[in-house]
């Protein structure tokens, strides 16, 4: 297995089967009146936090690593958008994704190992990936928090596993 499709397997696997559906799962726990409360003014809602993740996403991969325009106003992905609907949100993330595979797919092994600039950030095609990788996690940890508190209820993401099985 090449470098390529070593990242590629990782990144569609903790994006698109872990964060992707933990995120769904809390926007389906909370109703479309809970996706814009801020608990407090330094901390960005539910909302703002899935357009943060599509801006960063399309900023780092499909204009970093793809051919298309970085038109991202980072600053909007933080105020508050009352009109957008959950339903609206998982149109917007189902639409990056297809556009992620396609950019990700049509990399070339010197792709990933090219260097970059982003944001002012000098980085490899790897480096972008292992970033959007860990952004939608820390972000999706921020969701599944916010969810918490405002539903005070678990998500369930390991109902069905034994987590305090041992290895070996």
């Amino acid at each position: 297995m090449n470098l390529k499709e070593a990242i590629t397997i990782e990144f569609e696997f903790r994006v698109f089967e872990e964060s992707y559906p933990r995120i769904y799962r809390c926007l389906s726990m909370i109703d479309d009146s809970m996706v814009w409360k801020q608990p407090n003014e330094c901390t960005p809602s539910i909302g703002n936090l899935v357009l943060h993740l599509c801006g960063n996403a399309r900023q780092w991969v499909l204009s970093g690593l793809g051919d298309k325009v970085d038109n991202r106003d980072r600053d909007q992905e933080f105020v508050s958008q009352q009109n957008i609907k959950k339903s609206e949100l998982i149109f917007l993330l189902e639409n990056l994704k297809s556009n992620l595979k396609n950019t990700i797919n049509s990399l070339s092994e010197e792709d990933i190992q090219q260097i970059y600039v982003i944001q002012g950030f000098s980085v490899s095609g790897f480096s972008i990936l292992a970033h959007v990788m860990e952004h939608f996690s820390y972000h999706t940890g921020q969701i599944t928090t916010l969810t918490k508190i405002a539903t005070g209820k678990q998500t369930g993401y390991y109902s069905e596993v034994d987590l305090n099985k041992r290895n070996g």
